[in-house]
């Protein structure tokens, strides 16, 4: 998968050089958003050693009280089984809500064996077979944006290298994560027409929006991984962008994946 990127790419604006719709000003933010915070969870495993990567994202939870903070477990990598998938998590509890209260990083060589945090998880962990955890905050200017989980198919202690490489990734994707609000705001110019797709072309882009892996379309679509990859450099071609998170932007503005 490609990396989160600097995500410039033009866009419609009035003449006091803000974006002539607001309301797609804030869609493609969400949208550069998922693309930045999923690629950070299968950066996770690819380079910091995890076995499984997760980012939690604030969200009001159902039946909660107004103005409690909470999140949901909505990208991930790494993992065997569902458990994990769109799970709902309070401030406070588990070793991802007590980071997301405390604002502060938090590990543990044992996650099931844990005094220190709430077990209301533990089914979900064990399907897992995970043990170590570590959960960092995703913050930026004061302005939580997540909390990534790097968790391990053993006991061990999280050494400061790993710790490091984790908090290395997440202060990138809170500078992307920047990048992309301060762009919806701020970015000139005019979009240009798009090159019409091909049914195939625009098939591969809808599937890769969503985050999933060449892989995985392939097998979704019964083709190899080198025509998808062909199609998807077709279509970045076509569309003037440079990586997929690129891809994904042009072809929310433009209404390909409308």
């Amino acid at each position: 998968m490609t990396r989160a990127a600097d995500p410039h790419l033009a866009h419609p604006v009035d003449d006091a050089g803000q974006p002539d719709d607001p309301e797609l000003a804030v869609r493609a933010a969400e949208l550069v958003r998922d693309a930045v915070l999923g690629d950070l969870a299968r950066r996770v495993v690819s380079e910091c050693g995890a076995d499984v990567g997760l980012v939690g994202v604030p969200e009001p939870l159902p039946g909660s009280r107004p103005g409690s903070e909470g999140m949901v477990l909505r990208h991930w990598a790494g993992t065997r089984a569902d458990l994990l998938h769109d799970v709902p998590v309070p401030a406070g509890l588990g070793l991802g809500g007590r980071a997301l209260a405390e604002r502060a990083p938090t590990w543990v060589p044992d996650y099931r064996a844990a005094t220190t945090i709430s077990h209301h998880y533990d089914a979900a962990v064990a399907a897992e077979d995970l043990y170590a955890m570590l959960t960092v905050p995703l913050i930026d200017g004061g302005t939580v944006h997540g909390v990534v989980y790097a968790s391990l198919r053993a006991v061990v202690p999280f050494g400061d290298v790993r710790i490091s490489a984790v908090g290395t990734l997440t202060r990138a994707a809170a500078r992307a994560l920047a990048g992309a609000a301060a762009w919806s705001r701020d970015r000139p110019g005019k979009a240009a027409p798009v090159p019409p797709l091909t049914p195939r072309e625009h098939e591969v882009l809808r599937w890769a929006a969503t985050g999933r892996t060449n892989p995985e379309i392939a097998a979704r679509l019964g083709l190899t991984c080198n025509t998808v990859t062909g199609y998807l450099k077709s279509a970045m071609h076509k569309l003037g962008v440079r990586n997929r998170t690129e891809l994904a932007l042009a072809a929310k503005e433009s209404g390909l994946l409308s």
